[in-house]
């Protein structure tokens, strides 16, 4: 017989529930080992009430969770001789840092932002099934791993941080697992809720690395408001000193939309000062532009563009500062640095545990041409 049936049900009427049960009953009875998926997944204690059997259940459109239960259900032994897609799969990043994703949409309606509209609520990945990705991805040559989302910090939600595999749904859990596979681990898309203070022992233990980030858009509370962001802009500062006690070598990255409409001029400063304190090590700024179907857009008082682009040069220059006070201070310190690109006359670029790839900054090694992409090596800054 089969190796496991797949029942795919319908929920739009009580007649066709009913029949889908009874499906679901035929197949155990026939098959014993059943998967069951379509509108019914959304139903899925009612389901599990009246088999328990039921091997996995989910919902509609979610075909990366089918074809990963059937996998897991029924895994086919690689063969190079039938597979086409190598064991790691394809990927268009260089071999030695791979982007993980571990959920898609957002359950937030900030303003400015149509993501919810284009990729829905958040629809997290089985933590099971994201660990079986990174052990291939690390077996292959992995030696980074950057865990990216639209919200990463609300991983898990939907499913109620529910286990799979032995592996809790949450974002602390998930990156203590992705943590023991031997990679450098690199949080992106973390929204500020109070769990995050729970990963920052992780970054202190060395299972993840120390780098956070988190866009924070803006710091001013009547903006934030405006933004639909939480105001909690005083405890934020409170908790970066509190992260930099636990993880010293912390890097917090974040980005910040300027000129958006209502920001006056004393919204604006108080942004200068908020970030003063913060002292972020690495920041972006997006003048505000409608997007169509942002909520944002039907707000009044507009910014002017040159207002706009003046406060843009403002921001961007104290940061800097920041940053380049920041990157002295490093001189002389002995840092980790991972390898990707060893050049033809012996150089090489790479980055610290501070520094992401394409968005961040880059060390560059002389008498290096015996490395190769993916090393890791220890450097002395100078």
């Amino acid at each position: 017989g089969a190796d496991v049936v797949l029942v795919n049900t319908c929920g739009f009427l009580d007649s066709a529930k009913e029949e889908s049960l009874e499906a679901i009953g035929e197949a155990i009875a026939e098959n014993g080992r059943v998967i069951v998926t379509g509108c019914m997944g959304n139903e899925a204690e009612a389901i599990r009430a009246r088999f328990p059997q039921v091997l996995a259940i989910t919902g509609p459109h979610q075909y990366e969770a089918v074809v990963g239960a059937v996998h897991e259900a029924a895994p086919v032994p690689p063969s190079p001789y039938v597979d086409l897609v190598p064991e790691a799969g394809l990927k268009l990043t260089p071999r030695h840092y791979s982007y993980l994703k571990i959920s898609e949409g957002c359950n937030h309606r900030c303003a400015f932002c149509i993501i919810p509209s284009i990729r829905g609520d958040l629809v997290s990945r089985r933590p099971d099934a994201i660990l079986r990705e990174a052990e291939k991805l690390v077996a292959a040559g992995t030696r980074e791993l950057l865990v990216i989302s639209q919200d990463t910090s609300a991983y898990g939600v939907d499913m109620k941080h529910a286990e799979y595999g032995g592996i809790r749904a949450h974002m602390t859990d998930l990156a203590r697992a992705l943590g023991k596979l031997g990679a450098w681990v690199r949080l992106h898309y973390v929204y500020p809720y109070p769990h995050v203070d729970q990963v920052i022992p992780l970054m202190a233990e060395g299972l993840i690395l120390p780098y956070l980030d988190i866009p924070f858009q803006h710091a001013a509370p009547n903006v934030l408001k405006a933004m639909k962001r939480p105001a909690n802009e005083a405890k934020v500062l409170e908790r970066i000193r509190s992260w930099r006690a636990i993880a010293p070598d912390i890097a917090i990255r974040s980005s910040f939309v300027l000129g958006f409409p209502g920001e006056t001029e004393a919204d604006f400063e108080y942004l200068l000062e908020w970030l003063d304190e913060a002292q972020l090590d690495r920041v972006g700024a997006f003048k505000f532009d409608p997007v169509a179907g942002a909520a944002a857009n039907d707000l009044p008082d507009p910014v002017p563009d040159a207002v706009k682009e003046e406060r843009y040069a403002r921001f961007m220059e104290r940061s800097a500062a920041i940053s380049a006070a920041k990157l002295a201070a490093k001189v002389g310190r002995t840092l980790d640095v991972i390898i990707d690109v060893v050049d033809e006359d012996g150089g090489a670029t790479g980055r610290s545990k501070a520094d992401a790839p394409e968005i961040d900054g880059e060390v560059h090694l002389r008498d290096a041409g015996h490395l190769n992409a993916g090393d890791i090596v220890s450097v002395v800054i100078e």
